[in-house]
């Protein structure tokens, strides 16, 4: 049974409300002010908010106003119940992040229905939407329709890539939110020197791009294709409505967005404080992660000494003589070109 938090200073209609709502069968609690509706709606964490504008104490605008700022409450749906009708006070409304506006006096059957839609959009954005194509694709979608939000037709394109595309450039101002549906795609740093040092490797499931339009900056990497790709280009305008327009909605975007967060700052301590040896065991790993498609496989690893030399940050020639030694060693085997993994436990040892 889900539960609606009705906020309103007219006894009638809280009562008359509240028994319109229990015979519809939702579990219904009151406030008879501002100040106490957003106290209940703190404890109680309902499923769905109606609430008065013109009230005493704290007024409908300033409950969305505390309630939009506390995580806990931000993605409540919230309806507005008013006999305020003018276009500004709906716009208003709407611009603090209501999602619907009924005016008094209401017609039943209306009320019931903003109650049955909100409820049902916002418990469908609430599932688990998958890291590949399909889960993404249905998370703009319902995204977009929870925030009656119309799309660019290219909001969904699929583009394939050979390998040594470039995605995007360092210093250029980023145009697309970009998701790997399948390959591999390095982002690199350039010093004077025209060395390049890989700041990440990006595999199916992972998203690309999105610190610089979310920081309004220009690119502080580049990107190449390192495999055959197939990417999702999301236009940079329909990335930043989708996260703007709604709290529920960019909340689960950035679930999917930062699935892979933790590995920056890990990547940057090991760069600092770790013996070439020990950060060619983790590099090893690393790119295996990337590899792997589950939990017991050990693929073999075709990936070229320059780039593996950029993931672990160090000379080509350092990165050779160690594999080398991990060879000797029976860590890792050779063959035309490609690394595979001997004794993944003895390298984690050497990392941990």
């Amino acid at each position: 049974m889900s539960k609606i938090l009705l906020i309103e200073d007219n006894q009638d209609v809280r009562e008359n409300t509240a028994e319109i709502l229990e015979l519809a069968r939702y579990e219904v609690t009151t406030a008879e002010n501002g100040k106490v509706g957003v106290e209940v709606a703190l404890q109680e964490k309902p499923d769905l908010i109606i609430c008065d504008i013109m009230m005493p104490v704290l007024d409908g605008y300033g409950v969305l106003h505390l309630l939009s700022k506390n995580k806990d409450t931000a993605s409540i749906p919230f309806i507005f119940l008013t006999a305020k009708s003018e276009k500004s006070d709906y716009r208003k409304g709407m611009e603090l992040g209501a999602d619907d506006y009924i005016t008094k006096p209401f017609d039943e059957t209306q009320l019931l229905n903003a109650i049955e839609v909100r409820l049902r959009k916002a418990e469908k954005l609430k599932q688990n939407f998958g890291q590949d194509l399909n889960g993404v694709t249905d998370f703009i979608e319902t995204a977009s329709q929870h925030i009656n939000l119309r799309l660019t037709e290219k909001a969904r394109e699929v583009q394939k890539y050979r390998k040594k595309s470039i995605l995007f450039e360092e210093g250029h101002r980023p145009l697309f939110l970009y998701f790997l549906v399948s390959g591999k795609v390095k982002t690199f740093k350039s010093n004077t020197d025209g060395k390049e040092l890989i700041t990440q490797i990006y595999t199916s499931g992972d998203f690309i791009g999105y610190t610089p339009i979310l920081e309004e900056t220009f690119y502080k990497d580049s990107a190449e294709v390192l495999e055959d790709a197939e990417l999702m280009l999301i236009p940079r305008e329909d990335f930043l409505k989708l996260i703007g327009t709604d709290q529920q909605v960019a909340r689960q975007f950035i679930k999917l967005l930062t699935k892979n967060v933790v590995i920056h700052e890990d990547k940057l301590i090991n760069l600092a404080y770790n013996s070439v040896r020990k950060r060619v065991a983790n590099g090893l790993l690393e790119v295996l992660q990337k590899y792997r498609t589950n939990s017991t496989e050990v693929p073999p690893l075709s990936i070229s000494r320059e780039d593996l030399a950029q993931v672990v940050g160090t000379a080509t020639e350092s990165l050779i003589r160690t594999l080398s030694d991990f060879k000797s060693e029976k860590l890792i085997e050779i063959h035309n070109g490609t690394i595979t993994l001997m004794d993944e436990g003895k390298l984690e040892h050497m990392v941990n």
